[in-house]
């Protein structure tokens, strides 16, 4: 096996030391709106709505705000278990892309008579998000800057230029190194539409605020316990403190179990680790380049993914995603200093300039992974109850196309979205423990070798590829 460029040229110990020694163990997006996002209100008792969403995560809100857009009549009522945006729609990257289907190689695979569509698709669904943001002034620092993607080895230069979309211009070494300096970069792709940049916690915050100007109900730290349904009644969602019916539900509960058990296993829970940087100087952010403030991801299985903040901080994330033994979610995973020393090493590895920047935030955030790594849709009650999950890390952008299937399933709409090959099929589930973490983490074993062998997939991935399963990064 081949070491890596993250592993040739190792950083000082020292120097991920010292930028890790007053670290603190939160998520900077969330904390940096502490205190000025709104709070909702505890469901006390019951109620009775046309429409209810549970989840106040992105899906969540697009749903609501889309609901109530379309019908202001209806009594629309969004149930959230803890704080809107508090789990991934709160921690995440920042970043807000184009693509629904977790990049085009993933569409190619699965849907390859869908591809030059679900591009189309993704396009128009950016381009909505950036007109809703312009027209309601949503205060979400987004930037349109596109996406760089670089190869950090010579036989990632193969992969340059693979997805086949017209406007993604090729880039030698130097043209990379122009736009964002690291010796690690031997060339890459620029993709001008396919990204923007936003505040994770902002966007939260600010689409709940729209859905109550305009009339959405929100309920937080009520924690909905169990969907009941049966034929020609109210669909009745229980609550820790009360009862809600309604004729329509939209359940976006990301990762988290689903209210429908026949979706049980059809995704597990990844998480994955964030590091964030103190804002940069003036000769650091000099040192550096990246004038044109693009999103920036690796070619590698296991790759990293970065961007800079409004203050100029650098956002640095990925390459670990660990899946815990037993499938459960607990706050204690998200201290994994392991993972968070190795991507301080990987970043002074990629900036070697900026030695001595220290690190003021390290977290993590718990991703729905699918077998198919992007979002599908599921249903129940003839159709009253939607459901969409598996975003696989994804999902800023998806979420807002996810929102427009659901409301055009719950409203009975035969349209282009809803007639997706795509959405219409449900990924295989996966297995149940522990048989789970022996398939996972063989596959993130396996990963990791394809990145130490010249990118080469052996016969348990090239299988998991023929199947249309695996696991992500």
């Amino acid at each position: 096996m081949e070491p890596t460029i993250f592993e040739k040229y190792r950083p000082a110990a020292s120097i991920i030391d010292r930028s890790l020694a007053d670290t603190r163990l939160a998520c900077y997006w969330i904390e940096s709106v502490a205190g000025q996002a709104a709070r909702y209100a505890r469901l006390e008792g019951d109620l009775t709505a046309e429409d209810v969403v549970v989840g106040g995560g992105y899906a969540g809100l697009w749903t609501a705000i889309k609901l109530k857009t379309e019908h202001p009549e209806r009594r629309v009522v969004l149930l959230e278990a803890k704080r809107v945006g508090w789990a991934a729609s709160g921690r995440n990257g920042g970043f807000c892309e184009a693509s629904i289907t977790h990049g085009e190689p993933n569409a190619e695979a699965r849907w390859p008579g869908e591809v030059d569509t679900l591009r189309r698709l993704g396009y128009e669904n950016l381009d909505a998000i950036e007109r809703f943001v312009t027209e309601h002034g949503l205060d979400v620092e987004f930037e349109r800057t596109g996406q760089l993607s670089v190869a950090n080895e010579e036989y990632q230069l193969e992969w340059v230029g693979e997805a086949g979309d017209p406007e993604t211009e090729v880039l030698d070494a130097q043209q990379v190194r122009d736009r964002v300096n690291s010796p690690t970069f031997l060339g890459g792709e620029f993709a001008p539409r396919e990204n923007a940049n936003v505040h994770p916690a902002k966007l939260a915050a600010e689409l709940a605020r729209h859905a109550v100007e305009i009339g959405v109900e929100i309920y937080e730290q009520t924690r909905v316990v169990r969907l009941n349904g049966r034929p020609d009644e109210p669909i009745e969602l229980e609550t820790e403190r009360g009862f809600v019916n309604a004729e329509r539900v939209a359940l976006c509960t990301n990762v988290f179990p689903s209210l429908l058990k026949r979706y049980a296993f059809h995704t597990v829970p990844v998480y994955d680790y964030v590091l964030m940087t103190e804002p940069l100087t003036d000769t650091q952010l000099e040192s550096i380049g990246w004038s044109g403030r693009e999103g920036l991801a690796d070619m590698a299985n296991q790759f990293h993914y970065s961007r800079l903040t409004a203050d100029n901080r650098i956002l640095w994330g990925g390459y670990d995603a660990v899946y815990f033994a037993g499938g459960r979610i607990r706050h204690r995973y998200e201290d994994r200093m392991e993972s968070h020393r190795k991507l301080a090493s990987h970043f002074f590895t990629t900036f070697p300039q900026l030695a001595g920047l220290r690190f003021t935030h390290r977290w993590a955030g718990v991703i729905d992974t699918s077998t198919r790594f992007c979002a599908f849709w599921g249903q129940a009650h003839q159709g009253r109850v939607q459901y969409v999950a598996g975003f696989t890390g994804l999902g800023v952008g998806a979420t807002h196309f996810a929102a427009d299937v659901l409301v055009d399933r719950l409203e009975g709409r035969s349209t282009e979205r809803t007639e997706l090959e795509m959405v219409k099929q449900v990924p295989l589930p996966f297995p149940p423990e522990p048989a789970a973490s022996i398939g996972i983490n063989l596959t993130r074993w396996s990963l990791d070798q394809a990145d130490h062998n010249h990118g080469k997939r052996n016969p348990l991935l090239k299988t998991l590829d023929a199947l249309g399963l695996g696991f992500d990064s």
